[in-house]
């Protein structure tokens, strides 16, 4: 199917620097777009064409209502677009003009950033799982502050194990909130990030934003509040368990983490991972994953994290190819001699030993008397 569409003035800011969200939109939907003097030219499936027509129709009408789409929003928008036939930019940039607070908006820049925003608005409690830089701490903060200001919640907790805040914590010099300070100060960065500082320190002042390792929440109830749990990864069992009956009235919760960094110490079972494993499968949950293709860094964030994943991959078929059937015989002993590289697979070459052969005792000689 082909189509004509025309332009109206000012729409060229839809196409992006050197036209990039014209390409995102052909490489999502399978469609060419060719740029003509006072129209443009889509030609694809109709499903597909149709979608890219609404879309500039959604364009135009934002951009008749005063919307203003900021640095790298617009892009992030299409790629959501591109990934769920069930969005529009219209839905998109509403719900990003709801979140609306302080200094910044909160606009999701993938698919399962704006699941995970719109699980924490639909649930007392969400799991946001995945590697770094996806966004999952940023966001919970976010959408704390959101609805403080939009007075659903009296206060924010932000809560964080320290892994070393044990006993060696007492040698570091000054007062017990300066020694654990430099732990939480992830929280504080995204905090700053959002607000005016002189609003930060007047809500840290009133305890309206509390900052505290996670041992400081045992044995409290959390009524009016949105606490969040950040490097969920290093709880134990036993804090984790603590953590999550802590929700009281008029509450949420958001616990975040990277499963792939456990700083837990002695090889302990993390309790973000048992988590995952008991409450799967209860009513009010949300879990949210995360995964490289969500990273919002550098874009080198994203390689790194995938060649990582690889080599794990790597090494845990590794084994399984030493092991395997036919690795060794009775009576015979293997060792690995070589590897052949095979496409960038690395397959063990082993070679087999002969078995070692007893040796007897030699006669020992009767000793020579002499008479």
């Amino acid at each position: 199917m082909k189509k004509s569409i025309e332009l109206s003035p000012n729409i060229e800011t839809l196409f992006g620097t050197r036209d990039e969200n014209l390409h995102v939109l052909e490489d999502g939907l399978n469609i060419n777009i060719d740029l003509r003097s006072n129209h443009i030219e889509v030609e694809g499936a109709a499903r597909d064409v149709s979608r890219a027509e609404q879309l500039f129709t959604d364009y135009e009408q934002l951009r008749k209502s005063g919307h203003q789409f900021q640095n790298g929003d617009l892009n992030s928008m299409l790629r959501v677009l591109v990934g769920d036939p069930n969005v529009t930019l219209r839905g998109l940039a509403e719900a990003g003009r709801q979140r609306a607070f302080g200094r910044r908006t909160v606009q999701p820049k993938s698919g399962n950033q704006r699941r995970y925003l719109e699980a924490i608005e639909q649930h007392d409690m969400v799991f946001g799982v995945g590697p770094a830089g996806t966004g999952k701490t940023y966001l919970a903060v976010a959408m704390a502050i959101s609805a403080l200001l939009n007075k659903q919640v009296n206060r924010i907790i932000l809560a964080r194990p320290a892994v070393e805040a044990g006993e060696r914590l007492g040698f570091l010099p000054g007062t017990l909130q300066e020694k654990i300070d430099p732990y939480l100060r992830p929280l504080y960065d995204a905090l700053f990030d959002m607000l005016d500082p002189e609003r930060v320190e007047r809500y840290l002042e009133k305890n309206v934003i509390e900052i505290a390792p996670i041992a400081f929440m045992r044995g409290r109830t959390l009524n009016d509040s949105f606490v969040i749990l950040d490097e969920a990864q290093n709880t134990t069992s036993e804090q984790m368990k603590m953590f999550v009956t802590r929700l009281g009235f008029n509450s949420k919760a958001v616990i975040t983490g990277d499963i792939t960094q456990i700083d837990l110490p002695n090889a302990r079972r993390s309790g973000l991972l048992e988590a995952i494993d008991i409450l799967q499968r209860v009513n009010g949950l949300a879990f949210v994953h995360f995964d490289e293709s969500d990273v919002v860094r550098h874009h080198l964030v994203q390689r790194i994290i995938r060649a990582y994943d690889e080599h794990k991959r790597l090494a845990e078929q590794l084994p399984l190819l030493e092991t395997g059937p036919g690795a060794s015989d009775a009576g015979q002993s293997t060792k690995p001699a070589a590897s052949v590289r095979n496409g960038g697979d690395v397959t063990p070459v082993t070679t087999r030993q002969a078995p070692e052969i007893p040796m007897e005792d030699p006669p020992m000689e009767e000793p020579h008397v002499h008479n």
